[in-house]
């Protein structure tokens, strides 16, 4: 499947030059699966109705659609794995042979043409890769290329204590047949795979699957081999487990915020959890602000399927989409989809692509104030926060959320705005706008709205949006 063939220096290569952290931090990330997001007959598709194997989509279906997900704002996108599967692993995550590609997605023609596309409408594709375990084939190892040997594998059995590291790192998960790395030959050809992976096709960063599951140190041999960001999932809500691998790779899931976004705006706790949170992270991880940021993934029952409160979400997705961290956005919350535990989190979007829903509206106007005021160039300053509302500000670009439903009005003091200008709300910039005094803005929220104000000299007609 790879080239063997040297290459160029990644200086020369298009698309990946620039891809570095500090780069990726600009990005706002759309998760997309595969064979999920979109058909090569999406026109005439109906909706997937077994979510459980294959339902259809393909590289070239993204290709044909990333106007789409330009339309929403973003500039990445994130794909699931791409090499060949067990039969049945439409998700990725159960390789067969790491030197063929999963030929339900289409050739290799059709996912460097996508990369190519994407590239050219400024996105950047980010590719999903599995270095821990292979395909559920027990201990018939002549099913896998190339690890067909014992040798390979650590020894067969099941991690049952997760406080157990050792028992983390040499056992199995969910009975996938665990990889050894540190038998040499195993810890080499993952590394060249990653290196001519991403030569290859020109990706332009990686997201790597079950990161604890791993010993660290091979994670820092892995990510300089792939020689892209890296963005590691480590699925636990306690900062001091998470924190220390980054370390090792440069960016890592927030799964400790996830859980308190979960908390303030499902639960309805208060939002003195997102100050605290960001307080104890402080702390905890090496750059805060290369962490993924997220309300909704593959691996969790969607927010609207936990709680049934559209208005929430959208709050909880404007915080996730301007926070602290490199903004990552499920396929399909723009459509208010409300699937459970996988598969049923896993929904075909299209049969859905309707750009005209509120939440893709809602989406698409604060993805094109971020990126015009460029707020990601700025740390996130607090500047008000009770029970049910919280207010920071990134340079001029001011976000008040709050998690209740009752209308309230909060005067927020010393933003960075200066006295006597004129800022107004990007989803009602035409009606709702105020002057500057004393570097306070008069903040009222019915109903459970969100809203940003920016200055009114940087809003253009189409950020005027009537989304809540």
């Amino acid at each position: 499947m790879f080239s063997k063939l040297a290459f160029a220096a990644a200086a020369v290569m298009t698309g990946i030059e620039d891809a570095d952290t500090a780069a990726w931090k600009s990005r706002a990330v759309y998760q997309i699966l595969t064979d999920r997001f979109a058909r090569d007959d999406t026109a005439n598709a109906a909706a997937c109705s077994n979510l459980s194997n294959y339902c259809g989509g393909t590289w070239k279906g993204i290709q044909n659609h990333l106007d789409y997900v330009q339309g929403l704002g973003f500039d990445a996108i994130w794909i699931t794995p791409v090499v060949d599967n067990l039969d049945g692993g439409y998700h990725g995550y159960w390789t067969r042979n790491w030197e063929k590609l999963n030929s339900n997605f289409g050739s290799e023609d059709d996912l460097k043409n996508l990369v190519k596309a994407a590239h050219s409408k400024g996105i950047w594709v980010m590719v999903d890769v599995v270095a821990n375990h292979v395909a559920p084939v027990g201990d018939d190892f002549s099913q896998i290329y190339p690890f067909n040997k014992a040798e390979h594998y650590h020894s067969d059995c099941q991690i049952q204590d997760w406080s157990n590291q050792a028992q983390v790192e040499n056992c199995r998960l969910a009975d996938l047949p665990d990889l050894n790395q540190d038998n040499q030959y195993v810890r080499d050809y993952l590394k060249n795979w990653v290196k001519d992976l991403v030569q290859t096709y020109d990706f332009d960063g990686i997201r790597i699957d079950t990161i604890p599951e791993v010993h660290n140190t091979f994670w820092k041999e892995f990510g300089d081999a792939a020689g892209v960001f890296q963005m590691g999932e480590n699925f636990n809500g306690d900062s001091n487990y998470v924190g220390p691998y980054q370390n090792y790779v440069t960016g890592l899931f927030n799964y400790p915020m996830y859980f308190t976004i979960k908390d303030v705006w499902g639960s309805g706790k208060s939002m003195y959890g997102i100050k605290n949170r960001f307080a104890e992270e402080s702390s905890k991880f090496k750059d805060l602000y290369a962490l993924g940021l997220f309300v909704d993934n593959h691996d969790n029952a969607r927010f609207l399927n936990q709680f049934q409160d559209t208005t929430m979400f959208k709050g909880a997705l404007t915080f996730a989409l301007t926070g602290r961290g490199i903004p990552f956005y499920y396929y399909g919350s723009e459509q208010a989809y409300t699937g459970g535990n996988d598969p049923n989190n896993r929904e075909s979007l299209w049969q859905d692509m309707n750009t005209d829903s509120d939440i893709y509206k809602m989406t698409a106007a604060i993805n094109k104030a971020r990126k015009t005021m460029k707020s990601y160039d700025h740390p996130v300053e607090e500047r008000y926060v009770q029970d049910d509302f919280y207010c920071f500000q990134r340079g001029k670009f001011l976000v008040a959320v709050t998690n209740s439903h009752n209308d309230q009005t909060i005067t927020v003091p010393n933003t960075a705005f200066d006295n006597g200008e004129q800022v107004c709300n990007i989803f009602y910039p035409t009606t709702d706008c105020q002057t500057v005094q004393d570097k306070s803005v008069k903040v009222f929220l019915k109903n459970g709205e969100s809203k940003i104000y920016v200055p009114k000299a940087s809003l253009v007609d189409d950020t005027s949006m009537a989304i809540q």
